[in-house]
């Protein structure tokens, strides 16, 4: 049985451990392993319902990234991220203003890579039927479930997206946006559901799904083929791995800008990071911001809005499986009878030149950084912090609390954090330590209120964490931040 014997330290569990966004999620992902599923098996289960119930930040219109570590240590990295369309060619891109492609504008659509993503994760992992997988997010679709504080707050902050679509507007209620505590249906989605888990994935990349969603974003101006769908594939690799505090981290390459993280923990590593030393965290935050600036030259530009699921089971196998459909609601674009909208990845690419440039059936720069750590050629932790440009700064702000400083897992989790919004623009969280505060806008960083999408109102983030304890326990930490839930077995 799991137990909370310090709640700092979060949820313990002696055999399994589940950390992911919303308590339906995290029971059904339990219920999961309980019934002989495998994490994998467990963390499908709980994205999809995220897709159900979180679809301002993820659902089968959008990308999926995992970070996979085997009971004998061996880490993988999964890149499920869709490319841009065949037809996104040079003499479009010229028309746009100062050639980039805006940010929910149709040209920023992408493929979706989420849906093949469950197939490729579940043929090398998985042990339970899709079916029996897919279930409790057809049923939550069809039948309904209770909108959660955050995803309402976050539903109505971004309700002018979806109402200049009339498919968005009709599925997600525009106008009358459910408030917490309501329910909410979407029973298109769950017979879109229901056929992917009765004949897998080609239902969804070579039937009806892909010619509507092709149709819906040419008659936005969009260039997207239902060709796009069928070419999509999804890529198993190497993860990049670095040394910290005597700890092999493990990020995805790119696409995704996980080499910031990388690159970071590298410059920190050399340094003493006395915890109540102001100078820390302005070191940290300058390791950051070099990092990031090296990742948009080399990789791309950053931003967005994701979900994350982390498991580990019985036999001991761990996943991080994250997904996202980037910008809240995505590129707003919905897809008439299917119940979902199309992601807005497109957005993350630079102008053409760059190596970053737009161009065919290209894959652009990728927020989503699922991620893990060995200690000792083992399984010790598996970790995402949701919130575009956040992740790899949660990731290095988590990684120094908890590696470097020795903080207790849900104490880490629910520290203040700050946030780059730009070189010298720094979002500091409500409740960080005033000499700390005073010693970042010193050294010239300034408040970025009023900059960007939410109007100052930065998004720290929102962490799901399992890591391995000393004596073997496994110990789950989920962000108050969200609406999430830790779990363990």
């Amino acid at each position: 049985m799991a137990e909370m014997n310090d709640p700092a330290n979060g949820v313990r569990g002696q055999n399994a451990m589940v950390a992911t966004g919303h308590p339906l999620a995290a029971r059904t992902a339990i219920d999961m392993l309980a019934a002989g599923g495998s994490a994998v098996d467990a963390a499908i289960a709980a994205d999809a319902i995220l897709g159900v119930v979180e679809p301002m930040a993820t659902g089968i219109g959008g990308d999926l990234l995992a970070m996979l570590v085997e009971p004998d240590g061996r880490g993988t990295s999964y890149n499920g991220t869709g490319r841009a369309p065949a037809a996104l060619t040079a003499d479009i891109l010229e028309r746009l203003p100062n050639r980039r492609i805006p940010e929910r504008h149709a040209l920023s659509v992408t493929v979706p890579g989420a849906v093949r993503g469950w197939f490729d994760l579940h043929m090398r992992h998985g042990r339970l039927p899709m079916a029996q997988l897919l279930a409790p997010a057809v049923a939550l679709a069809a039948g309904g479930f209770e909108v959660l504080p955050i995803a309402a707050r976050e539903w109505a902050l971004f309700e002018p997206i979806i109402k200049g679509d009339a498919a968005a507007a009709a599925m997600y209620r525009s106008g009358n946006a459910p408030r917490a505590g309501e329910r909410f249906a979407n029973p298109e989605l769950a017979k879109v559901l229901q056929a992917i888990a009765a004949d897998g994935p080609d239902t969804f990349y070579l039937g009806d799904a892909a010619q509507r969603a092709a149709a819906a974003n040419q008659a936005c101006g969009g260039v997207l083929s239902a060709g796009d769908f069928a070419a999509h594939r999804g890529d198993f690799g190497e993860p990049l791995r670095r040394s910290f505090r005597g700890l092999t981290m493990l990020e995805c390459p790119p696409n995704t800008h996980g080499v910031a993280v990388l690159d970071a923990l590298e410059e920190l590593d050399a340094l003493p990071l006395e915890r109540d030393d102001p100078g820390t965290t302005l070191a940290m935050v300058q390791a950051v911001g070099r990092a990031l600036a090296h990742a948009k030259e080399t990789v791309a530009d950053p931003a967005g809005n994701t979900v994350c699921t982390v498991v580990v089971d019985s036999d001991g196998l761990a996943v991080t499986l994250m997904s996202s459909i980037f910008k809240r609601f995505g590129s707003g674009i919905g897809v008439p009878g299917h119940g979902f909208v199309l992601q807005n990845r497109g957005f993350g690419f630079s102008e053409p030149g760059h190596i970053n440039g737009p161009g065919p059936s290209k894959r652009a720069y990728h927020t989503v950084v699922p991620a893990a750590a060995l200690k000792g050629g083992r399984f010790h932790c598996g970790f995402g912090v949701v919130g575009g440009a956040m992740q790899p700064q949660g990731h290095v702000q988590m990684m120094v609390r908890l590696a470097a400083w020795n903080e207790k897992l849900q104490a880490a989790i629910d520290a203040p954090r700050w946030r780059l919004e730009g070189a010298k623009q720094l979002a500091i969280e409500p409740g960080t330590p005033d000499r700390i505060a005073r010693a970042l806008r010193d050294a010239g960083y300034t408040d970025p209120e009023g900059a960007g999408e939410l109007g100052g109102r930065s998004d720290f983030g929102g962490a799901q964490f399992v890591l391995r304890d000393a004596d073997g326990s496994l110990l789950g930490g989920s962000d108050k931040r969200k609406d999430g839930l830790a779990l363990g077995a």
